[in-house]
Formats: structure tokens, sequence, C-alpha cells
């Protein structure tokens, strides 16, 4: 069995986690959670899984009450994936709706945009893990995904541009990395991966898609069965993984 909450369930990859995760003999349960309602996952396998999805608005009081719900369920929960991310795209900024897009150059970096990028992609995925407290000290193994990018690799940082994606990314990684040193000695039981997709065929891809080498753009099928491996074969070390979809390590 294994019972998986999704945040950010509305992503490509996240749904195909979801499928194949229900594909997979024995009962499941998966709790998904989107700002969005959710289309129906077809169950393939035979067992008595269920599927229950919540909407949220990503608010701090939205996020303290879906986890207060899921841990009045007294439900295992063994996995995590936090799917949440912005590379491009709009957000409300002073009442009126700004557009946004990876910066070439310095003079492109608008504060407000950092802080909407910084805000989507680190602090959010933060407030989950802060709020699923309750949830690990039941001292229960799961294994917790949070999507990162090779962009926020400081050691990785070759090509420069794209300031407020790659500040963002790093700075979960170091997000992440703390909590892991905290868990370590609160919840042992607790493993962190922050993962690379790579470049996948979603909507967050498309603007770039025409620069990808051949063989390189994945489908979100390919990067779910890749991500559903390595959780399955990653021990519970105390560390933060920061992993690709090949399963190699990357250097923060």
């Amino acid at each position: 069995m294994t019972n998986a909450l999704i945040i950010g369930a509305n992503s490509a990859i996240a749904h195909a986690i979801a499928e194949q995760i229900l594909e997979q003999p024995g009962n499941h349960a998966l709790l998904r959670v989107s700002r969005s309602s959710l289309p129906e996952i077809p169950q393939t396998q035979s067992g008595a899984s269920t599927v229950s999805d919540w909407q949220s608005d990503y608010s701090e009081q939205s996020i303290e009450a879906i986890c207060s719900n899921i841990v009045a369920t007294g439900m295992h929960i063994d996995a995590v994936f936090i799917c949440n991310g912005v590379l491009h795209g709009n957000f409300v900024n002073q009442g009126s709706h700004t557009d946004f897009f990876p910066e070439k150059k310095l003079e492109d970096v608008s504060p407000a945009a950092l802080s909407h990028v910084l805000q989507s992609n680190a602090m959010l995925p933060l407030l989950w893990l802060q709020n699923l407290i309750p949830l690990f000290a039941t001292n229960h193994p799961c294994k917790v995904v949070c999507f990162s990018a090779r962009v926020g690799s400081i050691n990785d940082n070759r090509l420069g541009g794209w300031y407020s994606y790659r500040a963002s990314k790093a700075a979960l990684n170091m997000l992440l990395k703390t909590v892991s040193v905290e868990f370590s000695r609160r919840f042992k039981k607790v493993k962190l991966i922050a993962f690379h997709p790579g470049t996948t065929d979603t909507h967050l891809s498309k603007p770039f898609q025409a620069n990808v080498p051949a063989g390189k753009l994945f489908t979100p099928k390919f990067v779910a069965s890749q991500l559903l491996d390595i959780v399955q074969s990653v021990d519970f070390d105390g560390q933060l993984s920061y992993l690709d979809w090949n399963n190699n390590p990357i250097e923060f």
C-alpha cells in the first residue's frame, strides 16, 4: 500500500505520479491538493484505492487547515510530493496583473517579480513542511520530494541569467538542507529529496523547448516513473538528497 500526498497536483508531472501510483498493485490512498479542480484518474488495477481532492489558494490559513484535516484522519503518509513551482506567467501586483519571464540581464530584474517567484518556489514548500510536522511526528516512515531545479545549483551556474528562478531554487535548496539537519534530530524516519526533473514537456518549459537537445525533452510519464523509482530506492539517512531525474547527485 502507498499513501501519498501530492501538492500542486494539477501539474502534468504530478498527474503522471498519481496515475502511476494507482497503476501499481494493491490498495492506495491519494490525497491531492491544487488551486483548481482536478480531473478524475482512471484506475486500472483491481485494488480498492481512494483519491481525495482539496482545493487551496495556498494561503497560510488554507495550508494549515488542509494539513490539520490530513492529520485528523490518522492516516499514515508514505510519500509527499510538493510539485509547485513557477518560471513565467503573471501575478497580481498593486491591484493589476503583471507578466513575468526569466530575466536575460540584470536590468530585467523586478523586485515584485523576484518576490513572487521566491514566495512560490521557496516559501510555499517550507510552509507545507512546517504544517506537516504533526504528521512527521507520528514516526511513520515518509519520503518527501520537493521539485527543485539544476539551475538552483550555485556551483553549476555557468550561463547566468534567470535571476529570480535561480535564486528561488537555490533558496529552496538551502531551506530544505536546513530542514534536513533539524529533522535528522527530530524525525529520523523522514527523508527529504530536492528533485530536478530535467526539461519536461509541460507548460512550464514550452517557451524554451526549441533549444533542448534531441532526446532531452522528457514526457511527464517518464519523469514520474524515474522519480517513483528514486523514492523507492533512497535510504533514510538524515540527509537532503539533491538528485536529477537519472538519480545522479547535483552539486549545491
